[in-house]
């Protein structure tokens, strides 16, 4: 059985390459498809290709959820599988801007092991073990220290931001929303955020890598009701989710409740 560190040493060496082929197409305007109204570019599938060769040759057993190819199980006793989006942030990716990234998570008995962010066109991977800390380019990384008492910078969907706006201005200070759900629970994770909190539907591949990073930071990503998500081979779409420190968290979620209203 392979050892955290070990998968994410793998998954951190499949990402930044997956980052560099993604790249290639950065600025250079890609060819685009939609599904629905959310667009998916030659870059998302180039990505996908390049992790589900290297991470499915190198770990044939494991499973595989990604939100560009079709999943595969795993194969009969192994638990863990790959849960993958290869450019989280494809809108902002597509407009040239930098917060998008590449996310890469192992999932072992309902709950990510391992799991990477890597961000290329910022320089900046975010990566954790269960076992170990979370850190920005080796460097450890913790979430803020905000309390009860004084007002919280948080981002949001711009839906729940105008429900909140005018009768919690003196409690949130309102960071502009970022596209790229996964790099923004990296921002909860290293404290550029006190929290975020997240729309209904985000699906399975946009959390899992960034809930692990958040946790080993000493933060929580939860439902509505204060609960974690387990993770399963069958990808999930969510609720409203929450994100941020423990001291922040009943705040929280009383703002999600509210948004929702």
């Amino acid at each position: 059985m392979f050892t955290p560190d070990e998968d994410l040493a793998l998954i951190r060496t499949a990402a930044a390459e997956a980052g560099r082929i993604a790249l290639g197409f950065w600025k250079r305007e890609p060819e685009v498809w939609w599904k629905g109204s959310s667009p998916v570019s030659e870059a998302d599938f180039a990505a996908d290709a390049h992790l589900r060769r290297v991470l499915l040759e190198a770990r044939p057993h494991y499973g595989w959820i990604s939100e560009e190819t079709a999943a595969q199980a795993a194969d009969a006793g192994e638990q863990r599988f790959f849960v993958v989006d290869p450019i989280d942030g494809t809108r902002a990716f597509l407009r040239g801007e930098t917060t998008w990234c590449i996310s890469v998570a192992v999932i072992g008995a309902g709950r990510p092991v391992a799991g990477v962010l890597d961000a290329p066109a910022l320089g900046e991977v975010f990566a954790a073990t269960k076992e170990g800390p979370a850190t920005l380019n080796g460097h450890p990384i913790a979430v803020s220290g905000a309390g009860r008492k004084r007002k919280l910078l948080l981002s949001m969907p711009d839906s729940m931001r105008r429900k909140l706006e005018a009768p919690r201005r003196e409690e949130i200070d309102f960071a502009p929303n970022v596209p790229s759900l996964a790099y923004r629970l990296a921002m909860v994770a290293s404290g550029r955020l006190d929290g975020t909190l997240v729309g209904a539907r985000a699906n399975d591949w946009d959390i899992a890598a960034g809930d692990l990073i958040l946790e080993r930071a000493g933060g929580r990503l939860v439902r509505a009701d204060g609960r974690p998500h387990l993770y399963n081979p069958a990808p999930e779409r969510h609720g409203v989710l929450v994100a941020g420190a423990d001291g922040s968290m009943a705040r929280l979620l009383g703002y999600g409740a509210e948004a929702l209203g």
